[in-house]
Protein backbone atom coordinates (compact mmCIF):
# COMPACT_ATOMS: atom_id res chain seq x y z
CA UNK A 1 0.00 0.00 0.00
CA UNK A 2 1.34 3.38 -0.96
CA UNK A 3 2.28 5.89 1.77
CA UNK A 4 -0.10 8.46 0.24
CA UNK A 5 -3.05 6.09 0.54
CA UNK A 6 -2.12 5.33 4.15
CA UNK A 7 -2.02 9.05 4.94
CA UNK A 8 -5.38 9.54 3.22
CA UNK A 9 -6.98 6.72 5.21
CA UNK A 10 -5.56 8.06 8.48
CA UNK A 11 -6.76 11.59 7.68
CA UNK A 12 -10.25 10.31 6.90
CA UNK A 13 -10.31 8.42 10.18
CA UNK A 14 -9.17 11.46 12.16
CA UNK A 15 -11.69 13.71 10.45
CA UNK A 16 -14.43 11.15 11.07
CA UNK A 17 -13.54 11.01 14.74
CA UNK A 18 -13.50 14.83 14.81
CA UNK A 19 -16.96 15.06 13.21
CA UNK A 20 -18.30 12.49 15.63
CA UNK A 21 -16.76 14.56 18.44
CA UNK A 22 -18.54 17.69 17.23
CA UNK A 23 -21.85 15.84 17.37
CA UNK A 24 -21.02 14.68 20.91
CA UNK A 25 -20.16 18.26 21.93
CA UNK A 26 -23.45 19.45 20.48
CA UNK A 27 -25.33 16.89 22.53
CA UNK A 28 -23.41 17.84 25.68
CA UNK A 29 -24.28 21.57 25.52
CA UNK A 30 -27.04 21.09 28.14
CA UNK A 31 -24.61 19.43 30.55
CA UNK A 32 -21.78 20.89 32.67
CA UNK A 33 -18.80 22.14 30.66
CA UNK A 34 -16.59 19.57 32.40
CA UNK A 35 -18.27 16.86 30.33
CA UNK A 36 -17.33 18.72 27.15
CA UNK A 37 -13.71 19.04 28.28
CA UNK A 38 -13.56 15.30 28.95
CA UNK A 39 -15.10 14.72 25.51
CA UNK A 40 -12.35 16.84 23.88
CA UNK A 41 -9.68 14.76 25.62
CA UNK A 42 -11.35 11.51 24.55
CA UNK A 43 -11.69 12.80 20.96
CA UNK A 44 -8.01 13.74 20.90
CA UNK A 45 -6.93 10.33 22.18
CA UNK A 46 -9.25 8.50 19.78
CA UNK A 47 -8.11 10.54 16.77
CA UNK A 48 -4.43 9.91 17.47
CA UNK A 49 -4.84 6.25 18.42
CA UNK A 50 -7.07 5.47 15.43
CA UNK A 51 -4.49 6.89 13.04
CA UNK A 52 -1.64 5.17 14.86
CA UNK A 53 -3.38 1.80 14.77
CA UNK A 54 -3.97 2.20 11.04
CA UNK A 55 -0.29 2.92 10.42
CA UNK A 56 0.77 -0.04 12.58
CA UNK A 57 -1.50 -2.46 10.74
CA UNK A 58 -0.27 -1.27 7.35
CA UNK A 59 3.36 -1.27 8.47
CA UNK A 60 3.23 -5.04 9.12
CA UNK A 61 2.81 -5.72 5.43
CA UNK A 62 4.76 -2.84 3.94
CA UNK A 63 7.70 -0.68 4.79
CA UNK A 64 6.45 2.91 5.27
CA UNK A 65 8.59 6.04 5.41
CA UNK A 66 9.05 7.65 8.84
CA UNK A 67 7.39 10.80 7.57
CA UNK A 68 4.04 8.98 7.18
CA UNK A 69 3.76 8.45 10.92
CA UNK A 70 4.65 12.09 11.51
CA UNK A 71 2.05 13.34 9.02
CA UNK A 72 -0.63 11.08 10.46
CA UNK A 73 0.02 12.31 14.00
CA UNK A 74 0.06 15.92 12.85
CA UNK A 75 -3.32 15.50 11.14
CA UNK A 76 -4.81 13.80 14.20
CA UNK A 77 -3.45 16.55 16.43
CA UNK A 78 -4.83 19.20 14.08
CA UNK A 79 -8.27 17.59 14.26
CA UNK A 80 -8.08 17.58 18.07
CA UNK A 81 -7.01 21.24 18.07
CA UNK A 82 -9.91 22.18 15.78
CA UNK A 83 -12.38 20.39 18.04
CA UNK A 84 -10.91 22.14 21.08
CA UNK A 85 -11.05 25.51 19.32
CA UNK A 86 -14.68 24.95 18.39
CA UNK A 87 -15.48 24.16 22.03
CA UNK A 88 -13.61 27.27 23.17
CA UNK A 89 -15.40 29.34 20.53
CA UNK A 90 -18.76 28.08 21.79
CA UNK A 91 -17.83 28.90 25.40
CA UNK A 92 -16.63 32.39 24.44
CA UNK A 93 -19.79 32.96 22.38
CA UNK A 94 -21.93 31.98 25.38
CA UNK A 95 -19.89 34.27 27.60
CA UNK A 96 -20.40 37.19 25.19
CA UNK A 97 -24.13 36.48 24.98
CA UNK A 98 -24.45 36.57 28.75
CA UNK A 99 -22.32 39.71 28.97
CA UNK A 100 -24.49 41.50 26.38
CA UNK A 101 -27.69 40.30 28.05
CA UNK A 102 -26.43 41.49 31.43
CA UNK A 103 -25.41 44.85 29.93
CA UNK A 104 -28.85 45.32 28.38
CA UNK A 105 -30.34 44.25 31.71
CA UNK A 106 -28.61 47.20 33.37
CA UNK A 107 -29.81 49.59 30.65
CA UNK A 108 -33.32 48.35 29.90
CA UNK A 109 -34.05 46.91 33.38
CA UNK A 110 -35.15 43.66 31.76
CA UNK A 111 -33.07 40.52 31.21
CA UNK A 112 -33.44 38.77 27.86
CA UNK A 113 -32.26 35.20 28.28
CA UNK A 114 -29.93 34.06 25.44
CA UNK A 115 -30.81 30.94 23.52
CA UNK A 116 -28.69 27.84 22.87
CA UNK A 117 -26.06 28.40 25.55
CA UNK A 118 -23.02 26.06 25.34
CA UNK A 119 -23.22 24.46 28.80
CA UNK A 120 -25.38 23.89 31.86
CA UNK A 121 -23.34 26.43 33.89
CA UNK A 122 -24.22 29.21 31.46
CA UNK A 123 -27.87 28.10 31.42
CA UNK A 124 -28.00 28.10 35.23
CA UNK A 125 -26.42 31.57 35.34
CA UNK A 126 -28.89 32.85 32.76
CA UNK A 127 -31.77 31.33 34.75
CA UNK A 128 -30.60 33.02 37.96
CA UNK A 129 -30.27 36.34 36.14
CA UNK A 130 -33.78 35.87 34.77
CA UNK A 131 -35.12 35.21 38.26
CA UNK A 132 -33.26 38.27 39.56
CA UNK A 133 -34.75 40.33 36.73
CA UNK A 134 -38.26 39.15 37.60
CA UNK A 135 -37.73 39.93 41.28
CA UNK A 136 -36.41 43.40 40.49
CA UNK A 137 -39.34 44.04 38.17
CA UNK A 138 -41.75 43.02 40.92
CA UNK A 139 -39.85 45.18 43.40
CA UNK A 140 -40.06 48.17 41.04
CA UNK A 141 -43.76 47.56 40.59
CA UNK A 142 -44.30 47.52 44.34
CA UNK A 143 -42.13 50.60 44.77
CA UNK A 144 -44.10 52.46 42.12
CA UNK A 145 -47.38 51.39 43.71
CA UNK A 146 -46.12 52.46 47.14
CA UNK A 147 -44.91 55.79 45.77
CA UNK A 148 -48.28 56.39 44.09
CA UNK A 149 -49.98 55.44 47.34
CA UNK A 150 -47.83 57.90 49.28
CA UNK A 151 -48.54 60.71 46.84
CA UNK A 152 -52.25 59.96 47.04
CA UNK A 153 -52.01 59.85 50.82
CA UNK A 154 -50.25 63.23 51.00
CA UNK A 155 -52.84 64.78 48.69
CA UNK A 156 -55.79 63.44 50.66
CA UNK A 157 -54.26 64.18 54.06
CA UNK A 158 -53.57 67.75 52.93
CA UNK A 159 -57.17 68.07 51.77
CA UNK A 160 -58.61 66.54 54.94
CA UNK A 161 -56.42 68.70 57.18
CA UNK A 162 -57.35 71.87 55.34
CA UNK A 163 -61.09 71.56 56.04
CA UNK A 164 -61.02 71.28 59.88
CA UNK A 165 -58.23 73.84 60.10
CA UNK A 166 -60.25 76.30 58.03
CA UNK A 167 -63.29 75.74 60.27
CA UNK A 168 -61.20 76.20 63.40
CA UNK A 169 -59.76 79.42 62.02
CA UNK A 170 -63.23 80.75 61.21
CA UNK A 171 -64.54 79.85 64.67
CA UNK A 172 -61.57 81.46 66.42
CA UNK A 173 -61.88 84.63 64.32
CA UNK A 174 -65.60 84.81 65.17
CA UNK A 175 -64.81 84.51 68.88
CA UNK A 176 -62.10 87.17 68.60
CA UNK A 177 -64.46 89.53 66.78
CA UNK A 178 -67.12 89.06 69.45
CA UNK A 179 -69.81 87.98 67.02
CA UNK A 180 -70.48 84.67 68.77
CA UNK A 181 -74.09 84.12 69.83
CA UNK A 182 -73.76 80.63 71.31
CA UNK A 183 -70.29 80.08 72.74
CA UNK A 184 -71.10 76.51 73.84
CA UNK A 185 -72.01 75.57 70.27
CA UNK A 186 -68.74 77.03 69.00
CA UNK A 187 -66.85 75.05 71.64
CA UNK A 188 -68.54 71.86 70.44
CA UNK A 189 -67.46 72.67 66.89
CA UNK A 190 -63.89 73.23 68.04
CA UNK A 191 -63.93 69.95 69.97
CA UNK A 192 -65.30 68.07 66.95
CA UNK A 193 -62.64 69.42 64.58
CA UNK A 194 -59.83 68.83 67.05
CA UNK A 195 -61.10 65.26 67.43
CA UNK A 196 -60.85 64.82 63.67
CA UNK A 197 -57.30 66.16 63.66
CA UNK A 198 -56.38 64.02 66.64
CA UNK A 199 -57.65 60.85 64.92
CA UNK A 200 -55.69 61.63 61.78
CA UNK A 201 -52.51 62.26 63.75
CA UNK A 202 -53.03 59.02 65.71
CA UNK A 203 -53.48 57.10 62.45
CA UNK A 204 -50.31 58.57 60.97
CA UNK A 205 -48.35 57.79 64.13
CA UNK A 206 -49.65 54.22 64.27
CA UNK A 207 -48.88 53.63 60.60
CA UNK A 208 -45.37 55.06 60.98
CA UNK A 209 -44.70 52.65 63.87
CA UNK A 210 -45.93 49.71 61.80
CA UNK A 211 -43.85 50.59 58.76
CA UNK A 212 -40.70 51.47 60.71
CA UNK A 213 -40.79 48.22 62.67
CA UNK A 214 -41.02 49.97 66.04
CA UNK A 215 -44.47 48.59 66.85
CA UNK A 216 -44.32 46.62 70.09
CA UNK A 217 -47.13 44.22 70.94
CA UNK A 218 -48.02 42.82 74.35
CA UNK A 219 -49.85 39.61 73.46
CA UNK A 220 -51.90 37.67 75.97
CA UNK A 221 -54.78 35.23 75.80
CA UNK A 222 -57.90 37.19 74.90
CA UNK A 223 -61.50 36.16 74.28
CA UNK A 224 -61.99 37.66 70.84
CA UNK A 225 -65.76 37.39 70.83
CA UNK A 226 -65.87 39.66 73.90
CA UNK A 227 -63.68 42.28 72.18
CA UNK A 228 -65.84 42.18 69.07
CA UNK A 229 -69.06 42.40 71.07
CA UNK A 230 -67.72 45.46 72.91
CA UNK A 231 -66.87 47.19 69.64
CA UNK A 232 -70.26 46.38 68.17
CA UNK A 233 -71.92 47.94 71.22
CA UNK A 234 -69.63 50.99 71.09
CA UNK A 235 -70.32 51.67 67.41
CA UNK A 236 -74.03 50.93 67.47
CA UNK A 237 -74.85 54.59 68.08
CA UNK A 238 -72.71 55.67 65.10
CA UNK A 239 -74.39 53.07 62.90
CA UNK A 240 -77.87 54.13 64.06
CA UNK A 241 -77.08 57.78 63.29
CA UNK A 242 -76.56 56.75 59.65
CA UNK A 243 -79.59 54.48 59.55
CA UNK A 244 -77.46 51.33 59.47
CA UNK A 245 -78.18 48.16 61.41
CA UNK A 246 -75.09 46.70 63.09
CA UNK A 247 -75.71 43.00 63.73
CA UNK A 248 -73.59 40.28 65.34
CA UNK A 249 -74.64 37.16 63.47
CA UNK A 250 -72.35 34.26 64.44
CA UNK A 251 -70.32 34.87 67.59
CA UNK A 252 -68.45 31.78 68.75
CA UNK A 253 -66.24 31.78 71.85
CA UNK A 254 -62.69 31.99 70.47
CA UNK A 255 -59.53 32.52 72.51
CA UNK A 256 -56.40 33.81 70.77
CA UNK A 257 -53.09 35.25 71.92
CA UNK A 258 -53.20 38.87 70.76
CA UNK A 259 -52.49 42.39 71.92
CA UNK A 260 -55.96 43.43 73.04
CA UNK A 261 -55.36 47.12 72.28
CA UNK A 262 -54.18 46.36 68.73
CA UNK A 263 -56.95 43.81 68.15
CA UNK A 264 -59.54 46.31 69.37
CA UNK A 265 -58.24 48.85 66.88
CA UNK A 266 -58.44 46.29 64.09
CA UNK A 267 -62.10 45.52 64.85
CA UNK A 268 -62.94 49.21 65.34
CA UNK A 269 -61.38 50.15 61.98
CA UNK A 270 -63.13 47.34 60.12
CA UNK A 271 -66.52 48.14 61.61
CA UNK A 272 -66.13 51.91 61.21
CA UNK A 273 -65.04 51.41 57.59
CA UNK A 274 -68.11 49.24 56.88
CA UNK A 275 -70.43 51.78 58.53
CA UNK A 276 -68.81 54.63 56.61
CA UNK A 277 -69.30 53.08 53.18
CA UNK A 278 -72.54 51.16 53.68
CA UNK A 279 -75.64 52.85 52.24
CA UNK A 280 -78.35 54.13 54.54
CA UNK A 281 -80.83 51.49 55.62
CA UNK A 282 -78.42 48.60 55.04
CA UNK A 283 -76.98 46.08 57.48
CA UNK A 284 -73.40 45.46 58.62
CA UNK A 285 -72.88 41.92 59.89
CA UNK A 286 -70.12 40.63 62.17
CA UNK A 287 -69.08 36.98 62.55
CA UNK A 288 -66.52 35.41 64.88
CA UNK A 289 -65.59 31.76 64.48
CA UNK A 290 -62.62 29.41 64.58
CA UNK A 291 -61.09 27.30 61.84
CA UNK A 292 -58.16 24.89 62.27
CA UNK A 293 -55.32 27.10 63.47
CA UNK A 294 -57.10 30.40 62.98
CA UNK A 295 -59.49 32.74 64.75
CA UNK A 296 -61.54 34.49 62.07
CA UNK A 297 -63.40 37.80 62.44
CA UNK A 298 -65.55 38.73 59.43
CA UNK A 299 -67.25 42.06 58.73
CA UNK A 300 -69.75 42.03 55.87
CA UNK A 301 -71.51 45.10 54.50
CA UNK A 302 -73.92 45.96 51.68
CA UNK A 303 -71.83 48.59 49.92
CA UNK A 304 -72.44 47.08 46.49
CA UNK A 305 -69.02 45.48 46.21
CA UNK A 306 -65.54 46.67 45.27
CA UNK A 307 -64.42 46.72 41.63
CA UNK A 308 -62.29 43.64 40.93
CA UNK A 309 -59.45 45.83 39.66
CA UNK A 310 -59.34 47.60 43.07
CA UNK A 311 -59.41 44.54 45.32
CA UNK A 312 -55.61 44.38 45.39
CA UNK A 313 -55.33 48.06 46.37
CA UNK A 314 -57.82 48.18 49.23
CA UNK A 315 -55.11 47.95 51.92
CA UNK A 316 -52.78 50.49 50.27
CA UNK A 317 -52.10 53.73 52.10
CA UNK A 318 -54.55 56.44 51.15
CA UNK A 319 -56.87 54.20 49.13
CA UNK A 320 -60.49 55.32 49.36
CA UNK A 321 -61.92 54.17 46.05
CA UNK A 322 -62.78 56.19 42.99
CA UNK A 323 -66.44 56.84 43.59
CA UNK A 324 -67.36 60.45 44.42
CA UNK A 325 -68.97 59.37 47.68
CA UNK A 326 -65.74 57.77 48.82
CA UNK A 327 -63.60 60.74 47.89
CA UNK A 328 -65.58 62.99 50.19
CA UNK A 329 -65.43 60.56 53.10
CA UNK A 330 -63.60 61.87 56.13
CA UNK A 331 -60.20 60.35 56.89
CA UNK A 332 -56.92 59.89 55.10
CA UNK A 333 -57.56 56.35 53.97
CA UNK A 334 -55.22 54.85 56.59
CA UNK A 335 -57.64 52.63 58.50
CA UNK A 336 -57.31 49.51 56.36
CA UNK A 337 -53.53 49.94 56.04
CA UNK A 338 -53.34 50.00 59.83
CA UNK A 339 -55.57 46.92 60.01
CA UNK A 340 -53.28 45.02 57.66
CA UNK A 341 -50.15 46.07 59.55
CA UNK A 342 -51.55 45.13 62.96
CA UNK A 343 -52.90 41.77 61.80
CA UNK A 344 -49.63 40.87 60.08
CA UNK A 345 -47.72 41.90 63.21
CA UNK A 346 -49.63 39.12 65.00
CA UNK A 347 -48.62 36.61 62.31
CA UNK A 348 -52.09 36.71 60.79
CA UNK A 349 -53.52 37.91 57.53
CA UNK A 350 -56.40 40.07 56.38
CA UNK A 351 -58.30 39.82 53.12
CA UNK A 352 -61.33 41.16 51.31
CA UNK A 353 -63.66 39.60 48.78
CA UNK A 354 -66.95 40.52 47.22
CA UNK A 355 -70.19 38.89 48.31
CA UNK A 356 -73.68 39.34 46.84
CA UNK A 357 -74.59 42.98 47.41
CA UNK A 358 -71.40 44.01 49.17
CA UNK A 359 -68.01 42.90 50.39
CA UNK A 360 -66.56 40.94 53.28
CA UNK A 361 -63.36 41.71 55.22
CA UNK A 362 -61.74 38.81 57.08
CA UNK A 363 -59.08 39.19 59.78
CA UNK A 364 -57.37 35.92 60.74
CA UNK A 365 -55.33 35.56 63.91
CA UNK A 366 -53.30 32.39 64.56
CA UNK A 367 -54.34 30.27 67.51
CA UNK A 368 -52.31 27.51 69.09
CA UNK A 369 -53.55 24.03 69.73
CA UNK A 370 -54.15 23.04 73.34
CA UNK A 371 -50.90 22.16 75.08
CA UNK A 372 -48.71 24.01 72.56
CA UNK A 373 -45.73 25.82 73.94
CA UNK A 374 -43.73 28.75 72.75
CA UNK A 375 -43.97 32.51 72.74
Amino acid sequence: MSPLLVVLIAVCESVGVGLLGLVVLRLLRHYPVGYSLVAVIVITVCAINTSTVTVMLVARSAQLPAGVDLVVNLVAGAVAVVVGLLLGRAVMRGSRQLAEATRSFGQQRRFQQPEDLPSAEFADLAWELQRTSDKLAESRRREQALDASRRRLVAWISHDLRSPLARLRAVVESIEDGVVDDLADYCRKIRSDTQVLSEMVDDLFELSRIQSGTLRLSPREVVLDDLVSDEVAALDVLAASRGITLRARTIQPVVATVDDRAATRVFNNLLANAIRYAPEGSTVTVDVHATPGWAVVSVTDECGGIPVADLGSVFDMGWRGDQPSTRSTRGGGLGLSIVQGLVQAHGGRVSVHNVPGGCCFEARFPIRAAGATGP
